[in-house]
């Protein structure tokens, strides 16, 4: 079966999520199947945290596969979602699902064409390895809007340092898939990265121990587990307490939905 081809029973095709195994039970495939945004939304998050629920004490399980459909791997997370209105519950979620990631007990590669972007990319640096396509874009333009990434403001700083994260969190830049590599953001670039995150796996999980990779996994990933269940409760509460409280975020959200200029107050 090709790297990009989901078999027939990977999960009905109007779910948000495509889910199988693979390798004898060893690999878990995951798809994002809302193509082109892939938008990490309500659904996308019940979707990915269910599926993740489901089979972490799988035995034998190796490894996790993420990749998406379609030319992007996902423009973020939902903007209405981000409104004072429903943004506790989405960061709720979302942060979730970031710690359900952070903790699995299988590595999680992560696959990545075209835009990868905001939640998307929040998802992504919460995985393992990540291999990108030459197109592939990174970034976290949330500060556009007049907030902030909460799950990025704690994952990108043990990415790629405390001042290249500075860099992309305040600036919203956008950068390609070389820069990416360079900064220590991806593994590996190749023109098929499902299929690159496939021979990887192949490569340096499949015949392992299920049992050893999973306490190399806690070992290697305990500090940086610890940091981020602590942080993004705080980044989370600075969010919610004190930025949903200033005029700016929500004039900034606000212009962006109508799509007209924002009006900063500076407050």
């Amino acid at each position: 079966m090709n790297a990009h081809t989901a078999p027939a029973n990977a999960g009905p095709a109007d779910g948000p999520l495509r889910v199988w195994l693979e390798a004898d039970g060893a690999l878990l495939r995951l798809r994002l199947a809302r193509p082109k945004a892939n938008l990490i939304d309500a659904a996308m998050i019940g979707a990915l945290d269910a599926a993740l629920a489901e089979h972490r004490d799988r035995p034998g399980l190796l490894g996790v596969l993420l990749d998406a459909e379609g030319s992007h791997f996902s423009f973020g997370a939902s903007v209405e979602e981000h409104l004072a209105a429903q943004c506790a519950a989405m960061l709720a979620a979302l942060h979730g699902l970031i710690l359900r990631m952070v903790e699995f007990p299988a590595p999680i590669l992560v696959a990545i064409r075209g835009q990868c972007l905001g939640g998307g990319l929040e998802v992504a640096m919460a995985g393992g390895l990540l291999f990108a396509a030459p197109d592939a874009k990174f970034g976290q333009p949330e500060i556009r809007l007049g907030v902030f990434a909460p799950a990025a403001s704690v994952l990108l700083p043990t990415r790629i340092g405390q001042y290249a994260a500075e860099d992309l969190l305040l600036s919203g830049r956008t950068i390609e898939a070389p820069e990416a590599r360079a900064r220590g953001l991806v593994h590996t670039v190749a023109d098929d990265p499902s299929g690159a995150a496939l021979e990887w796996f192949h490569a340096h999980l499949a015949g392992k121990s299920a049992a050893s990779v999973r306490y190399a996994l806690a070992a290697v990933r305990g500090g940086m587990s610890a940091t981020v269940r602590s942080r993004i409760a705080e980044v989370e509460r600075l969010y919610l307490v004190e930025l949903m409280a200033s005029h700016d975020a929500n004039e900034g959200l606000d212009a962006f939905l109508v799509k007209r200029p924002a009006q900063w107050t500076n407050a």
